[in-house]
């Protein structure tokens, strides 16, 4: 099948080259064999919807709020699983990821503009997972945390080892590290012992969340924790690394495998973010603990609320485990981005210390000022500035899949041309709401 036209550029360059189509799928076997084939990218994108990031405000939320933001947590796991199956169509047709797409589409400027504003957005989630990865050294090891801060930047290393080793080990060691977290938080649940039916509860939307401008703030934060722009570029490129049939049965089946891999992926990622919330809501909120907002307070608190020892190791373990993983995903986000946005390739670990320079400074400058509280709380703004990035890379993405003239006979139906439309509505209400509410604040 030809390449469906429409794009501005045909340059025809792949995404990620040294790991494109290097995965081989068997054309004849069973349905099991195939989905595990194709098992990898989704759970590499999840680990995005559970990093550092998250637990700073899954815990405020938890605690402050209880049950209630469950629902938004529930929301976001829907649409993070909606907008990632149309990034797995997008690379799978077109050959292209999103950053690409967008090189290929807008004109030079926008695309720069396109560009910076997706590296603002890899470097505010690189800003959590450093702060993540301090903390949990600091909890476990007792490191400081400015030492544990300046000590991520050599997580480079691990990076680059796992990428010359090929493409599948880094698939295993990312679900290998989520195994761990789900472990540790199917074991902090029933040690916290929540009460079913206000979980379920919780599941269920309510009015408060965006009449509270307290509460949409966390909310906005876990939205912006949970969909994250530059998971939409990943999927988009490393779906590319299977060596599906280049023709329109060979995509349609690589569509519906890579989408069966990123939403059994996702699931595990609710079932993570829910849990973390959870805990904090049984442990902290409904002994009237409602100010539980830091790493390190949920951490000193755990152990002696629900009087298990090990609880609070648990947790630290946890943590740690996010963060190493978000390292790993974080280099492959920003060289696709760079690479598919500016056609620029720079080597792997001198793009991955600077990404990560640029989120050092602002954490070693607020370790070193405000403490253990300042880093809690620029943890809560990075997902806010994730959140506000977050329609620059849904518009476009939603645009391109719903163009016939660049997916052909893939392009979005209208069900769900109009259920993408209306994520993205959600997503620009949600971000204008608290842009609003935020200069409402500062006026008075």
């Amino acid at each position: 099948m030809p390449e469906p036209s429409g794009w501005r550029r045909e340059d025809g360059a792949p995404s990620l080259p040294e790991s494109h189509r290097s995965v081989a799928v068997p054309t004849t076997a069973s349905f099991w064999r195939k989905l595990l084939a194709f098992s990898g990218p989704g759970y590499l994108v999840a680990v995005g919807y559970m990093d550092p990031g998250n637990w700073a405000t899954d815990i405020a939320g938890g605690s402050q709020f209880g049950y209630t933001l469950l629902s938004v947590v529930l929301l976001s796991n829907l649409m993070a699983i909606l907008l990632q199956s149309l990034c797995a169509k997008l690379g799978i047709v077109t050959g292209r990821d999103l950053a690409q797409a967008c090189r290929d589409h807008y004109s030079q400027p926008v695309a720069i503009s396109l560009w910076l504003l997706c590296e603002i957005a890899i470097c505010a989630c690189d800003l959590a997972e450093v702060i993540g990865t301090a903390i949990a050294l600091n909890l476990l090891f007792h490191i400081p945390l400015i030492v544990g801060v300046i000590l991520t930047s050599l997580d480079v290393v691990l990076v680059l080892f796992l990428a010359h080793r090929g493409f599948r080990l880094l698939e295993s060691m990312v679900i290998g590290l989520m195994g761990l977290i789900a472990v540790c938080f199917g074991l902090e649940i029933f040690f916290s012992k929540p009460v079913v039916t206000e979980v379920l509860a919780g599941f269920l939307p309510s009015a408060s969340v965006v009449t509270n401008p307290e509460m949409l703030y966390i909310a906005i934060g876990i939205l912006g924790a949970t969909v994250m722009p530059h998971n939409l570029y990943l999927h988009s490129s490393i779906v590319q690394t299977r060596k599906y049939e280049q023709n329109a049965t060979g995509k349609r089946e690589a569509i519906r495998f890579a989408t069966l891999d990123s939403t059994l992926a996702l699931m595990s990622a609710l079932f993570i973010n829910a849990a973390i919330l959870i805990v904090a809501a049984a442990s902290f909120h409904s002994h009237g603990h409602h100010e539980v907002a830091a790493i390190e307070d949920a951490y000193q608190l755990l152990s002696p609320m629900l009087g298990v020892s090990m609880a609070s190791v648990l947790f630290a373990l946890a943590l740690l485990a996010s963060g190493q993983n978000s390292t790993l995903t974080g280099t492959l986000a920003g060289q696709i981005v760079m690479e598919g946005f500016l056609h620029f390739r720079m080597r792997p670990w001198l793009r991955r210390l600077i990404t990560r320079m640029i989120a050092i400074v602002p954490a070693v400058i607020c370790t070193w000022l405000y403490g253990a509280s300042g880093t809690t709380r620029l943890l809560v703004l990075s997902q806010v500035v994730l959140s506000l990035q977050l329609p620059f890379a849904v518009i476009p993405l939603v645009m391109f899949t719903s163009d016939r003239r660049k997916m052909g006979e893939f392009a979005n139906p209208t069900w769900l041309k109009a259920l993408a439309w209306i994520t993205a509505a959600v997503i620009l209400v949600l971000n204008f709401k608290l842009l609003w509410d935020f200069v409402s604040s500062s006026s008075k």
